[in-house]
């Protein structure tokens, strides 16, 4: 028994020593977390040089972001090459899984690029604005889902660095810089400015998904799958485009800002690479407190009836010469309202379609925006002519007599079929000097007899408050 207490005298005595030199010891050691500026074993490239690797791959002088086929293997063997850029996505937030986002450039970035990693998070490594440097060698680059991407080549696509590999692709530089988002409007949004960080100003969501009892979650509704598509007006331009969220998210059951704002994002693709997509990292990037700027008037033409004559309550209809009126059309499930010339026998054809009334003095700043697309042009005549008045006394009888303000705006009469059919925004026609209730007219000439007889399509007719 004696020996016993002994032993266990000895043993308290040996964990008090161990206890005290675990307590006194400064120098017990800590996980290292600094990161140290890498050793590059090779040359860097910018990110504008993979694209234009791939394009020569293409066969291109620029990039085809819409030949997904193509893929571009750099050489395992040779001198090491790295690919340096500036993370602008975090998946801290749940809106991005497995890839990081890098652009050329704190500032004025011109080329993106999408790195695949199979890895989740990423964020603690490579948070927005840390540098990075990429080894492209045995990596290969496509167009993937709509961008510029890179990454293992996986059969015929391109796949995710492995793990246990990414920190032999991967390296961090100690630098971590501030971004400054690009500023464009939705109407700016070009393939070549996917993977890009961009701040948008005057936007809002549409009225119908943010307002009222029908306002919608970011991702969370019970026929969100994937992702929440939810739409985005420019209201400077009168543009709009898909803002995205992933249902995978922690912000996903937030509900959509009611009011006009900015955001910062990336301009990404949706999956099938075939539209553009807004993606936040966090909605702590938006702020949308301002005023609305839904329109005064509005007018989408989705009550349309496939040719027949324009009808809708409150608008006027009149044919100034010829028989031809405007008509209605609807193509793929979209309705406009279209006018063409062509067999209508009348060497003049001048159709007038006129909004109703709209009362310009119940706000200011107002602007017009609408889409116009066409198809058979003729050289070197124009057609359609879009005009105000507030003199018109709402009648076909006064349509002549009242005094009518020509505005300029966005067009392309383009000969090329395979352009035909495309919309095209007319741009923002200043509004903001009308006073009383007027009118807007769209105003089309042509001749069937002098082979001008060109088919115009209008469509979304608004007018917004800038």
């Amino acid at each position: 028994m004696k020996t016993l207490k002994i032993n266990k005298l000895i043993l308290l005595l040996i964990g008090l020593v161990a206890f005290n030199s675990c307590v006194e010891d400064d120098d017990f050691n800590i996980p290292n977390t600094a990161v140290v500026e890498p050793v590059l074993t090779g040359s860097t490239i910018e990110i504008g040089s993979v694209a234009g690797q791939l394009a020569q791959e293409q066969g291109n002088s620029a990039l085809d972001y819409s030949d997904d086929d193509t893929i571009y293997t750099y050489p395992t063997d040779g001198p090491d090459q790295f690919v340096t850029g500036y993370v602008i996505s975090s998946d801290e937030g749940g809106n991005y899984f497995e890839e990081i986002i890098l652009q050329n450039a704190t500032e004025n970035p011109t080329d993106g690029i999408r790195v695949l990693v199979d890895v989740n998070p990423l964020f603690i490594r490579y948070e927005v604005g840390r540098k990075v440097f990429v080894k492209v060698n045995g990596l290969s680059t496509a167009i993937s889902n709509g961008v510029l991407t890179i990454g293992p080549k996986d059969g015929d696509r391109i796949g995710k660095i492995p793990a246990p590999s990414e920190n032999d692709f991967i390296l961090r530089s100690t630098e971590v810089a501030a971004m400054i988002p690009l500023a464009i409007g939705v109407a700016d949004f070009t393939d070549d400015k996917t993977n890009l960080l961009i701040e948008l100003n005057d936007v809002q969501f549409l009225k119908s998904q943010a307002v009222g009892p029908t306002a919608l979650s970011y991702a969370s509704e019970s026929f969100d799958q994937f992702d929440g598509e939810r739409t985005l007006e420019d209201c400077t331009s009168g543009t709009s485009t898909i803002f995205a969220t992933s249902t995978f998210a922690d912000f996903k059951a937030l509900s959509l800002p009611e009011g006009k704002g900015s955001m910062v994002a990336v301009l990404q693709k949706n999956f099938f690479g075939d539209e553009f997509n807004v993606v936040v990292n966090s909605p702590e990037t938006i702020d949308m407190t301002g005023q609305r700027c839904d329109p005064v008037f509005g007018a989408d033409f989705q009550e349309a009836t496939d040719n027949t004559t324009f009808d809708t309550p409150g608008w006027i209809n009149f044919a100034e010469a010829g028989s031809r009126l405007w008509s209605e059309d609807v193509f793929s499930g979209n309705g406009t309202a279209r006018f063409s010339a062509f067999s209508s026998g009348d060497a003049s054809n001048i159709g007038w379609l006129i909004t109703p009334s709209i009362d310009m003095d119940a706000q200011t700043g107002e602007v017009l925006t609408f889409e116009m697309q066409h198809a058979f042009p003729d050289a070197g005549h124009d057609p359609m002519e879009v005009l105000y008045s507030n003199d018109f006394d709402g009648t076909e009888a006064g349509v002549l007599t009242a005094t009518w303000t020509s505005m300029p705006f966005t067009k392309s009469y383009i000969v090329d079929s395979g352009n035909w059919f495309t919309f095209v925004n007319s741009g923002p026609l200043d509004l903001s000097g009308v006073t009383g209730n007027a009118y807007i007219a769209f105003k089309y000439t042509g001749s069937d007899t002098a082979n001008q007889n060109m088919t115009i399509d209008i469509d979304d007719v608004k007018i917004s408050v800038q």
